[in-house]
C-alpha cells in the first residue's frame, strides 16, 4: 500500500489506541493487584482432623503501619467469625477457634495462621486481610478435610429431622452436616442413596449413581436437589461428614443385648462406637468385619472393604446396616471405640 499504513503497522496502531482508551475509561484490568499481600500458590489447603495446619499468608512488603485480621467465612450465612488480629508484633485470638490459633511468624513478612488440633467445624473458607488505613487487601483460602460422608436417619424412620435436628444428630454421631462439595466428592467415590437429606448450607439433596424409577426417575446420574427448604418446618434425613479418628474401633464378638454391649466395651476401657466412628474406621483404617455389631445409637452395622458372598450381598464396599433391632435382642457383637 504505497503512501498508506501496512497491515502490521495498522494492527499495532489499533492495539495502542484500544489500550489508551481503556486506561482512560478506568478499566479494572489496567490496575495492579494487591501489592502488599502475595497471592497464595494453593488456594485449597488439605488436612485432617487432629492435625496442625498452616494457612499461608505472606506479605511482599510491609506498610509503615498495619494490622492483619484472620476470619472464617461461615457457610450459608452472611457473616464472618473473627479469629485473630495482629500488628506484626503482638497477636490476639478471638472466639473458640482463637484459642487454637496462632501466627506462624516464620519470618518478618509471614502472616500465616496456624491451627492446632483441627476439628470438623474448622473446615471452610478463611480470609487473611491486611488493614493499613489506606487501601485494605485480602486473600481467601479454603481448608478442606479428608473425610467420609454417611447418610443418617433415626430409629423412627426416614424424614424425621428439620435442619437443626439433623445438625444435632450428626454431631451426636461424631460428625457434622456435610457440605455440597463433600456430598459431590462422596458421589464420585460411589455414594448412591435415594433418601433426601439436609446439607450444611440448608439445601436438601441426594446422590444417585444408578438412575432408576423409584429414585428420581431414569435421567442422568448426579446429585438430585430439592433446593433450599424451610429449616424449621421441612423434614428429611441428614448427610453427615466425619474425618480421621484420634482413637481406634475394634469388634467384640458375642450374642449381646445393647446394654451388654455397653458393658463389654467398658470392660475394655472403651465405649460403644458411634456411627461416625465406624465409617471413619472403615474409610481410614480399612476396618473389614463381616459381623453385625451394636453402635451407640442402637443401630446394628458392619463395615466391608472387600465384598464377598454371604457378607451383605452388595457388590461394592461400604458400611451395611441391619437397622435398629430391639435393644433386648441378644444376637450381635459390638463395635467399641477407644481413644489412643
Amino acid at each position: 500500500m504505497p503512501g498508506g499504513l501496512t497491515l502490521p503497522t495498522l494492527c499495532c496502531f489499533l492495539l495502542w489506541a484500544f489500550t489508551i482508551f481503556h486506561k482512560g475509561q478506568g478499566d479494572p484490568a489496567s490496575h495492579p493487584g494487591p501489592h502488599y499481600l502475595l497471592p497464595p500458590i494453593h488456594e485449597v489447603i488439605h488436612s485432617h482432623r487432629g492435625a496442625t495446619t498452616t494457612l499461608p499468608c505472606v506479605l511482599g512488603t510491609t506498610p509503615p503501619s498495619y494490622k492483619v485480621r484472620w476470619s472464617k467465612v461461615e457457610p450459608g450465612e452472611l457473616r464472618e467469625t473473627l479469629i485473630l488480629v495482629t500488628n506484626g508484633l503482638h497477636a490476639r485470638g478471638y472466639g473458640p477457634l482463637g484459642g487454637r490459633a496462632r501466627m506462624r511468624r516464620g519470618h518478618r513478612l509471614d502472616a500465616s495462621l496456624v491451627i492446632a488440633g483441627v476439628r470438623l467445624e474448622d473446615e471452610g473458607r478463611y480470609r487473611c486481610e491486611l488493614i493499613n488505613g489506606i487501601e485494605d487487601e485480602s486473600v481467601a483460602l479454603t481448608l478442606s478435610l479428608e473425610g467420609v460422608v454417611f447418610p443418617y436417619q433415626p430409629s423412627r424412620g426416614r424424614y424425621q429431622f428439620n435442619y437443626y435436628e439433623a445438625k444435632q444428630a450428626c454431631e451426636e454421631q461424631d460428625g457434622r452436616l456435610a457440605t455440597y462439595s463433600q456430598l459431590y466428592q462422596a458421589w464420585t467415590e460411589g455414594l448412591d442413596w435415594c433418601n433426601a437429606g439436609w446439607l450444611l448450607e440448608g439445601s436438601v439433596r441426594y446422590p444417585v449413581l444408578t438412575a432408576r424409577a423409584p429414585c428420581g426417575g431414569r435421567g442422568r446420574p448426579g446429585i438430585r436437589s430439592y433446593g433450599p427448604r424451610d429449616r424449621m418446618r421441612d423434614r428429611y434425613d441428614a448427610f453427615c461428614f466425619t474425618s480421621a479418628l484420634a482413637g481406634q474401633v475394634f469388634f467384640v464378638p458375642g450374642r449381646l443385648t445393647l446394654s451388654e454391649a455397653h458393658a463389654a466395651c467398658r470392660r475394655r476401657g472403651a465405649v460403644v462406637a458411634k456411627v461416625g466412628h465406624l465409617y471413619a474406621a472403615w474409610k481410614f483404617s480399612g476396618l473389614d468385619q463381616c459381623d453385625g455389631g451394636w453402635l451407640a445409637d442402637g443401630s446394628v452395622r458392619f463395615p466391608i472393604i472387600t465384598p464377598r458372598p454371604r457378607c451383605g450381598g452388595l457388590p461394592d464396599p461400604g458400611v451395611r446396616s441391619f437397622g435398629f433391632p430391639r435393644p433386648q435382642q441378644a444376637a450381635y457383637g459390638t463395635y467399641c471405640y477407644a481413644e489412643n
